[in-house]
């Protein structure tokens, strides 16, 4: 039997380069071979290839003689042997016909010194492996593969990377041991009170992870001297400076007092109304962000209305520090409205006019004034003011250095002071930036401030705290606060992502229950006990937290499993929410932060979106109750009068278009499109999930209902007439008749009932069947008007409607092919 003209056993081709011939075994940087030689190598072979070596134990088994074509190439797979395949070698060259044995030895000679002077990697993969010298050439395969039968090959790259297991793994120890010595050091230098300058994997697992619960931020490397005493060259270079540079904050020498910015001081409101306010503010903004030493500012003002006739004594700071005191109080007063929003604008036009706008020298006062204005500003739906106001806290505070735990305070209560009010001004930005869409102004690693300490500002003195037996040392809620809002950094760098993935969403769901833990028990979803309304303030943030954690998988560019499961899980947030709500012992209406009301507005849209109305309408009457109390109510209940038009346009669309059963036996208006598959629609409305998505719009990166708006004619928006802080055109964005036209709160839960009852009983008076019949194919023109117009509300885009359009006359519809 006469054999092929080439080798049966054809050489695999190198992956990293071109296919070769049968003959070929040279790897990626050989020569390639002169065309005559390869001609009269080619020739036809008179050896059968009769006999095979032992199949070694791994090695896969021969291919078959008649095979002529090359092995299809075949990726390296963890069970390959050795991390390669190794195949039968070619026939001996020697034996070819058409050359003499002497002109064939010179040929070869040649061509094997002249491939061994150039080629660099000269080992076969068998060779290399077994670590014994190949001979190999460009038209032959070696010795070694030749007596072992097996493939001659040269797979470079595979070769390179899957000899050098052993090295690797030795890398991978390596690296382990250096794991382990860096992290043994670091223990070390923290128990000395120092810290290492580089740290590459606690970096990334920051940004990736929430810190722990009360852990301590990282401290920041800190200068040392090398003078024993330099005590001379701080005293010459504190004289020298001035002018240069300003010391750091504890180290700074008071001002000389220079009258070079002293306004009148306006006139202080009687002193029982200052008690009141001061007794509203502790109740609504103390409990959460504890920034004054109540019985230090207690005392302050007992003295301040001792003498009224000389305020000039009475530092400007302060003064103005205490006017934005009285307007967060009369915020959250009992008085009817307007009148605790014309105060409350008087007192902050007050402390604006006690602010020097070309202040150098910034103290403690001035940074809470400028914080109490924006929190002031925030209630009152001026977030771009309130969001200017916290810049200018931001600033002054890091001007005092109150971001760095610095050594020199002389005094434990002032040296607390100033972290409750860094972690203040944190909470507010962490808050203020999620909800605006906007990025934090204060960056993590730039901070090294401690925690404040966990007791109650009675328990606070200045040598230290103390704690009283049978006591609750702490009743404010600024620690809880701070380890939600601190997570907020690692769901911005999630946020990063296309799709927030399921690992990264539970990561943060479990260091939120974790923060749900340090409320009280009946603050629990599971709990039915009685809460006091104000603790839905700091709970506010947790919730808040969760909601803007999955909503941010509504995005189109997420899969829909990623979008259904965002909306399965800002509805159990919702849920959570109106039970909350349900549970209070009291009306929000004078306990109610702006935070606190967008987060029930939001969670109102995903109930109604959700199909949950009651739970929806025990949101709505929490949003009336405290209704012209925050500014930021009426435009929420604008904003859910339009949607709860645009649902209920919609499913009476769906309704219309959807079949109905139509047999002998039941009327034909009997059996309505199961309220499931109409639900089902509805959630896969893609105008339905930008309205539900609200204020996520107004981030331009997340954004996508504006995808387009640059070529649209600017929309009409009636001019507002007022000015300043005490017209509520600026505070609501609405003008008088659209702070109307939208029918109140009463005629929202109607609404909101009478889709209810639809969507619960659809026919009064008819009891379905209780069998259930399948679904039914019809002629357009059965059930279905041919003639159906969409209601208000419908969208082109809407899925339902696209598939029901051009197409009812033509084609038989089903509710399969519908939804």
């Amino acid at each position: 039997m006469a054999a092929s003209s080439h080798n049966p056993f054809p050489r695999s081709p190198n992956p990293s380069t071109r296919s070769y011939d049968s003959s070929s075994v040279s790897s990626a940087t050989s020569p390639r071979p002169q065309v005559q030689l390869l001609g009269n190598l080619m020739g036809s072979s008179s050896r059968p290839n009769t006999a095979q070596a032992p199949q070694p134990i791994g090695i896969p088994p021969l291919p078959p003689a008649t095979q002529t074509g090359f092995q299809p190439y075949t990726p390296v797979m963890a069970t390959s042997v050795m991390g390669r395949d190794s195949l039968p070698p070619t026939d001996s060259v020697a034996s070819t016909p058409g050359l003499s044995s002497a002109q064939l030895s010179a040929n070869v000679s040649a061509q094997k010194r002249a491939y061994r002077q150039r080629r660099k990697d000269p080992s076969c993969d068998a060779c290399r492996e077994r670590k014994v010298k190949c001979d190999a050439t460009e038209t032959t395969s070696c010795s070694e593969c030749s007596s072992r039968n097996v493939k001659c090959q040269f797979t470079k790259e595979t070769n390179r990377r899957m000899s050098s297991i052993k090295q690797v793994q030795d890398l991978e120890k390596q690296m382990e041991r250096l794991r382990r010595d860096n992290s043994n050091l670091r223990r070390r230098l923290a128990e000395r009170g120092e810290h290492m300058d580089v740290d590459v994997d606690g970096a990334e697992q920051l940004l990736q992870h929430p810190p722990d619960l009360n852990s301590e931020p990282r401290k920041r490397k800190r200068a040392t001297s090398l003078l024993q005493d330099p005590s001379r060259a701080r005293a010459a270079f504190r004289d020298f400076s001035r002018g240069v540079l300003k010391p750091p904050a504890p180290y700074r020498q008071p001002q000389v007092a220079i009258a070079t910015f002293d306004r009148p001081r306006p006139p202080l409101p009687p002193k029982p109304t200052v008690d009141k306010l001061l007794h509203t503010y502790y109740g609504a903004a103390h409990i959460m962000m504890p920034i004054l030493h109540w019985p230090t500012l207690q005392h302050q003002i007992e003295e301040l209305y001792q003498n009224t006739s000389n305020l000039q004594r009475v530092p400007i700071s302060w003064h103005s520090m205490f006017f934005a005191v009285l307007a967060v109080g009369s915020l959250f007063s009992n008085d009817p409205y307007p009148d605790r929003t014309l105060r409350a604008t008087e007192f902050l036009e007050a402390s604006r006019s006690l602010a020097d706008p070309w202040n150098n020298d910034f103290d403690l006062d001035n940074v809470r004034a400028s914080f109490l204005v924006s929190l002031a500003l925030n209630e009152l739906n001026l977030k771009s003011a309130a969001w200017n106001s916290l810049g200018n806290a931001v600033r002054s505070a890091q001007d005092l250095d109150l971001h760095l735990e610095v050594a020199g305070v002389r005094s434990r209560v002032e040296a607390d002071m100033r972290r409750r009010v860094w972690w203040a001004i944190y909470i507010l930005d962490r808050s203020l930036s999620m909800e605006l869409g906007r990025p934090f102004m204060i960056d993590d690693a730039d901070c090294d401030v401690a925690l404040p300490e966990p007791v109650d500002d009675h328990f606070l003195h200045t040598e230290g705290p103390v704690h009283p037996p049978n006591v609750i040392p702490l009743t404010h809620f600024l620690h809880a606060i701070i380890n939600i809002v601190r997570s907020f950094s690692a769901m911005r760098k999630a946020f990063s992502s296309p799709v927030v993935e399921p690992p990264r969403l539970a990561t943060f769901d479990n260091h939120f229950m974790a923060c749900q833990k340090m409320f009280p028990e009946a603050c629990e979803a599971n709990n039915a006990s009685l809460i006091a309304p104000h603790m839905l303030m700091p709970l506010a943030y947790l919730l808040s937290a969760r909601l803007h954690l999955h909503r941010q998988n509504l995005a189109p560019g997420c899969p829909w499993e990623a979008r259904s499961d965002a909306i399965q899980q800002c509805k159990v947030t919702a849920i959570e929410t109106a039970n909350l709500i349900a549970q209070t012992n009291a009306t929000l209406a004078d306990t109610a932060t702006a935070l606190l009301v967008t987060h029930v507005f939001r969670s109102t849209l995903f109930l109604l979106f959700t199909g949950c109305y009651e739970l929806a309408s025990t949101c709505m009457r929490a949003l009336k109750s405290i209704d012209v109390r925050r500014d930021v109510v009426i435009p929420c209940g604008r904003y859910l009068s339009f949607f709860l038009q645009i649902l209920g346009g919609k499913r009476r669309e769906l309704l219309s278009l959807l079949p109905r059963s139509a047999t002998p036996s039941y009327h034909p208006q009997a059996t309505l499109p199961d309220s499931r598959a109409i639900q089902d629609a509805l959630l896969k409305d893609e105008e339905l999930l930008i309205y539900v998505s609200a204020d996520m719009q107004a981030c331009a990166e997340a954004a996508w209902v504006w995808v387009g708006a640059e070529h649209e004619a600017p929309l009409a928006i009636p001019t507002s007439t007022g000015a300043g802080l005490a017209h509520p055109d600026n505070r609501t964005g609405l003008n008088a008749k659209e702070r109307e036209d939208w029918g109140g709160w009463d005629s929202l839960i109607d609404l909101t009932r009478n889709i209810a009852s639809a969507t619960a009983s659809p026919v009064p008076g008819y009891a379905p069947p209780a069998q259930t019949l399948p679904p039914i194919k019809m002629e357009p023109g059965a059930n279905m008007p041919l003639g159906v117009t969409a209601e208000a509300g419908s969208s082109r885009n809407s899925p339902i409607a696209a598939a029901a359009s051009g197409s009812r006359s033509t084609e038989r519809i089903s509710i399969a092919n519908i939804i």
